[in-house]
């Protein structure tokens, strides 16, 4: 490591460690008790939102809630009331929201998990371990949401849709709520009475103001380890879960006819049916099962183009794989680099077909799963534990030639998914250490055998948190080793994730007999996460050259290795013109494994909520120093100028029935090496209870002097051909929720895309490492280049009249447009009903044109693909 990079870095840590030591008085904090009453004779009450039920006398109210933001630990602007009863499979709570002005109460229809107006939160920690809880919302409309929450209150997972009952009433006085949880959808162990962690949230939404039943210090490391306690729930049986789920899918598909193709003939009519299903094996532990599984209802993915050859990464959002997800994470470095990828399961075929011409061939878009199991919970001992199967079918392309002979050719193999996670809590749960397996198997055919055969990666992982958890540490480490033909392997070493066949690389080269291949990664990072009003984190992440991930994790980049550090300065305190404020410094490191020093940053930014709940976040970073080892893929090491960046975004209110964001994004290197522009506008508007819309557009702009463009051969030597591209790309993605009442709603997501790159002043690259821009490439002359009738550039680089190489005219314009229409009705608690109408477009439009024509001519003025699907679901509860 670079003296700069350790003196750096050792600076922060020690003048911040020595600046937490300030901390200011703060009143003792007292964990607070609810105790529960039981329902012995009386009729166990009507959720309907009124608290007249004989059964609510039984219990005591309880409240004294304090300002938890932006004030905390004042007096709230509106007071709260709860009280809880039970019987042998519910627990009921009521609460009372106070409001001296009911009129101003926000009511807001919306569907479920959507977040909108005056709500309560109940928060229940029922295994007791300090790090998860089950949250369940009702707002002042009624509408309902839930959430699963992990990492003390870290991670936030609305996919979790349990069975439960709520309603809402305003009055003169505020508003009242009842909820109704079955104990079926809470997870404990046996216990003659169970003591669980309990919080009770109110959002006030017209001041943004948040106030608890338990105080949590704003300056605290957790938050679900804050939580108070319920007790007084004795002898309640644990609730053995069991539920199937069958589905049917009714579908349509249009799209513009091909004359000739008879694989697209204008429309297709899919029917699926398969069938979910829940087991609880133990009251906290789970057994889910999906047969046949359809995501037809997702929401496609937004547009994306990577120039840099990398692959993109996308959220999960099909709700098998989502649900419970915070199990199976294993981030084992930064970024979104996982053990874990559940998008590999279902992927996109990866194998083609090598069509004569005359040819028609009809090739999957998705891999079909078979079926997927899940087992997965945590008990009251302190462990969590995670296992998934799952197996996807052998896909075929069809193909008919032009006699009319149809054959199959094999696209993606029959394919084994075993994924296991465990995790133990001990130490009064300040610490926990884990551990993580998975592994891939495939059914090779020969035509296929450029994939592995197989694929097992492993891990553990552990976090110690001191003090109050103020202090951690935290660490893991991964292996992985992949098997399969010598054209498999050799395939990996080449692949952009590792680049073994790097030209001045001295530590590895390719074999191309090597049948397998194995790596490490980790992370270990220590740092201050609470108390008073410094934070600040250090550590070191590599991943060594070998290390493999992608057949169901997700790995971008391999032979790296980073130190970093960050301090943070918080102002918690309101004032009167600001209610909290954040200033933070970065700064890290990179190195490969063979130690070239390839990239430092160092980095100002904060981040600012203003009094009238606006917004603002501000930064900017300098980088003396950037190599890459993969900007010519494959050829050595190259240098690019240093560069300086800022970045703006602020915003209004997000509690108004109007609010925006606006943002600003510039970068620029020396030299004009290369230039950023992003412009950012997103807004929200609900002009009535009903129905809200939002609208996120960005616009980048991007040129670069020395964009790679392709490798080509000169006399046995290689030539890494560049060019200076204009990129340009625009995205617009609209959002339109109508609900006619909770449990019915309408939905719209639209999304143009639109990128387009076009490359001038081609230039070689001479001598990669050099400091000045024009000592490392060299301009081709208008002698030595020139485009041909069929588009490819022909290079004479040594102007003897014969062309010495070519390549193809890199330009181009990529759009795409995708949409869905959403009617969806959960016509009883867990069943639903869907209907559908999608819509998309994809296509290459004119390079040379703007931006605005090729949206003209190649999104709204194409006939686009339409699906149209009815699915009906239905829960049944055994």
């Amino acid at each position: 490591m670079s003296p700069s990079g350790w003196t750096v870095g050792c600076f922060l840590l020690l003048t911040s460690f020595c600046w937490s030591q300030y901390r200011p008085d703060s009143d003792e904090v007292i964990q607070r008790t609810y105790t529960a009453s039981k329902i012995i004779e009386h009729k166990a009450p009507e959720i309907d939102g009124h608290l007249d039920d004989p059964a609510w006398e039984l219990a005591s109210w309880d409240g004294n809630f304090v300002e938890w933001q932006p004030a905390e630990n004042t007096p709230p602007g509106q007071p709260t009331d709860f009280k809880m009863i039970y019987d042998d499979k519910f627990l009921y709570v009521a609460i009372r929201c106070f409001d001296s002005v009911p009129r101003k109460i926000e009511r807001r229809l919306a569907r479920r998990d959507s977040f909108e107006g005056d709500r309560v939160t109940v928060m229940i920690d029922s295994y007791h371990d300090k790090r998860t809880a089950f949250a369940f919302t009702t707002t002042a409309a009624g509408v309902k949401g839930e959430e699963f929450m992990s990492d003390n209150g870290r991670n936030w997972d609305e996919s979790w849709n349990p069975i439960w009952y709520t309603d809402a009433k305003v009055n003169d006085a505020g508003y009242t709520v009842e909820m109704k949880i079955p104990f079926s959808q809470l997870k404990f162990g046996k216990a003659k009475e169970q003591v669980w962690g309990l919080q009770v949230f109110r959002t006030l939404f017209r001041e943004n103001e948040r106030s608890v039943w338990q105080r949590i210090p704003r300056d605290v490391a957790g938050f679900t380890s804050e939580f108070g306690l319920l007790r007084g729930l004795e002898d309640i049986a644990p609730q053995k879960q069991l539920e199937i789920q069958p589905f049917a899918v009714s579908q349509y598909e249009s799209y513009p006819e091909e004359e000739g193709n008879p694989f697209r003939d204008g429309s297709d009519y899919p029917f699926n049916v398969g069938l979910d299903a829940k087991i609880g094996i133990t009251n906290d532990l789970t057994l889910d099962l999906t047969v046949n599984p359809d995501f037809g209802q997702v929401d496609a993915d937004p547009g994306a183009i990577a120039l840099d050859g990398f692959q993109i990464f996308f959220q999960e959002r099909r709700p098998f794989f989502v649900e419970n997800k915070n199990i199976f994470d294993f981030e084992f470095a930064n970024g979104n680099d996982n053990l874990f990828y559940s998008r590999r399961i279902g992927r996109s075929p990866q194998g083609f077909v090598n069509s004569a011409a005359g040819e028609f061939v009809d090739a999957p878009n998705n891999t079909t799963i078979l079926g997927a199991a899940k087992f997965s919970g945590k008990t009251k001992d302190g462990w969590s534990v995670g296992l998934l199967e799952s197996v996807t079918a052998n896909m075929y392309a069809r193909v008919i030639d032009a006699g009319g002979e149809e054959r199959k050719e094999i696209v993606e193999p029959l394919t084994n998914y075993l994924v296991g996670r465990v995790q133990k809590d001990f130490n009064n749960r300040n610490t926990y250490i884990g551990g993580m397996f998975t592994a891939t198997n495939r059914n090779l055919s020969e035509e296929l055998s450029f994939l592995h055969e197989s694929a097992y990666t492993g891990g553990i992982d552990f976090r110690h948190n001191w003090k109050d958890r103020q202090y951690y540490v935290e660490g893991n480490m991964v292996l992985s080793q992949v098997q399969g033909s010598p054209e498999a392997i050799e395939n990996t070493q080449r692949s952009i994730t590792h680049l073994f066949q790097r030209t001045d690389a001295g530590h590895v080269s390719v074999d191309p007999e090597r049948t397998s291949l194995s790596g490490t990664g980790g992370k270990l990072e220590a740092g201050k996460a609470g108390g008073g009003n410094w934070r600040y984190q250090g550590g070191f992440i590599w991943r060594s050259p070998g290390l493999e991930l992608n057949d169901v994790g997700f790995l971008r980049q391999a032979d790296e290795i980073i130190q970093f550090a960050e301090v943070n300065r918080l102002f918690l305190k309101p004032t009167d013109w600001y209610r909290q404020i954040r200033v933070g410094v970065e700064q890290f490191t990179t190195y490969d494994f063979e130690g070239n020093y390839n990239r430092i940053q160092y980095e100002l930014n904060g981040n600012i909520s203003w009094a009238n709940n606006w917004w603002t976040e501000i930064g900017g970073a300098h980088k003396p120093r950037i190599f890459s080892n993969n900007i010519l893929r494959g050829g050595p090491r190259y240098r690019y100028n240093e560069e300086n960046y800022g970045f703006l975004f602020f915003g209004s209110d997000q509690s108004k029935k109007f609010n925006f964001t606006m943002g600003y994004v510039h970068s620029d290197a020396t030299q004009d090496n290369f230039k950023f522009r992003r412009y950012v506008l997103r807004f929200g508007y609900q002009p009535f209870s009903a129905f809200n819309l939002s609208w996120f557009t960005f616009m980048n702009y991007n040129p670069n002097k020395t964009q790679y463009v392709t490798t080509s051969d000169f006399n046995g030597d290689a030539r890494y051909i560049m060019g200076e591209i204009d990129q340009r790309t625009l995205s617009t993605a609209l959002r339109f929720n109508y609900s006619i009442n909770p449990n019915l709603s309408i939905q719209f997501y639209g999304e143009p895309f639109i990128s387009r790159g076009q490359y001038t002043n081609f230039n070689r690259v001479v001598n990669p490492v050099a400091d000045d821009l024009y000592e490392r490439v060299s301009l081709f002359s208008d002698s030595q280049i020139a485009k041909n009738d069929s588009g490819s550039y022909l290079v004479d680089e040594n102007l003897d009249g014969q062309t010495d190489y070519s390549f193809s005219d890199p330009d181009f314009a990529f759009v795409q447009f995708r949409s869905n229409l959403v009617v969806r009705w959960e016509y009883i608690p867990g069943s639903e009903l869907f209907f559908v109408w999608s819509q998309g477009v994809t296509g290459f439009g004119d390079p040379m044109g703007s931006l605005g024509s090729n949206l003209d001519r190649q999104i709204l003025g194409q006939k686009p693909d339409n699906t149209f699907l009815i699915k009906a679901t239905y829960r049944f509860i055994l």
